[in-house]
């Protein structure tokens, strides 16, 4: 236990400076609340308009379809970076554990772009 001593002196003290400065900046912060501070503050300008727009689905099928293939791109990095070492300890056995690893990747993909997901209209 002696080893996470100094650890926990480190996170008492983190937790004491957040502490402090939020209790300082509540007591020694401005208490007057007018009509003008209350209101919204965009980049100096007043606000005009609803601020709930209305985006179209596509924006939110690009994201999720960039997040999904993006974690899969994480996969292949270490694999690229280490062929030469997979492929001289696995042989071949190993290349073919990474085609089918990729197979369904690719075939996903050629699904979103023959659909027609990826299209801006």
């Amino acid at each position: 236990m002696k080893d996470y001593l100094p650890l926990g002196i480190q996170f008492m003290i983190a937790f004491g400076f957040v502490l402090l400065t939020i209790v300082s900046s509540w007591f020694l912060g401005p208490k007057v609340k007018t009509k003008h501070k209350l209101e919204t503050f965009e980049a100096g300008l007043d606000p005009v308009g609803n601020a709930r727009v209305q985006f179209s689905i596509k924006y939110f099928l690009v994201a999720t379809l960039f997040v999904l293939f993006d974690v899969e791109v994480i996969f292949f990095y270490p694999w690229a970076v280490n062929f030469k070492t997979f492929i001289a300890t696995q042989g071949f056995a190993g290349f073919g554990k990474m085609l089918l690893f990729m197979a369904p990747v690719l075939i996903g993909f050629f699904y979103v772009v023959k659909k027609g997901a990826l299209d801006w209209e």
